[in-house]
């Protein structure tokens, strides 16, 4: 199945800061995974959260791309960086973390309203007895 990709914070014009190539990489990796797919280069990033992953791009650099698509509704980027020594930055991995956890609050509190909608829906549907209708049929006795 299909997935749109969404965009975290700066992670989109970050990685169009990225060098041509890396960008071109970067962009077949990401279309890869939403189609389904694993990247051909990736590694799992248990520090930011569960199911976080990195893909990682080799041209003209080294270039990161920090997702998760674990949600059935989409894969989120969380943040796009090029990586410049051996261990990812302390700050890249915050940054990525902290948008993680404000994607976490924004689900829940959608999850929260649909229920709260699907409640308040619940309580003012109306169920009709048309005339001539038997009601004892409909009340079941």
């Amino acid at each position: 199945m299909e997935k749109d990709l969404h965009w975290r914070g700066s992670s989109y014009k970050d990685l169009l800061s990225f060098p041509e190539q890396a960008r071109r990489e970067a962009g077949y990796q990401l279309g890869f995974i939403q189609l389904g797919f694993e990247s051909s280069d990736w590694k799992s990033m248990p520090t930011i959260g569960s199911g976080v992953r990195e893909i990682r791009i080799h041209v003209e650099g080294e270039f990161r791309v920090i997702y998760i698509a674990k949600h059935e509704e989409a894969i989120y980027a969380l943040h796009a960086f090029q990586k410049k020594t051996q261990k990812t930055s302390k700050r890249d991995i915050e940054l990525a973390r902290s948008r993680l956890r404000e994607l976490e609050q924004e689900s829940k509190r959608a999850r929260e309203q649909e229920s709260k909608r699907a409640r308040e829906e619940e309580m003012t549907k109306t169920h009709v007895t048309p005339a001539g209708g038997n009601i004892f049929a409909d009340l079941d006795v």
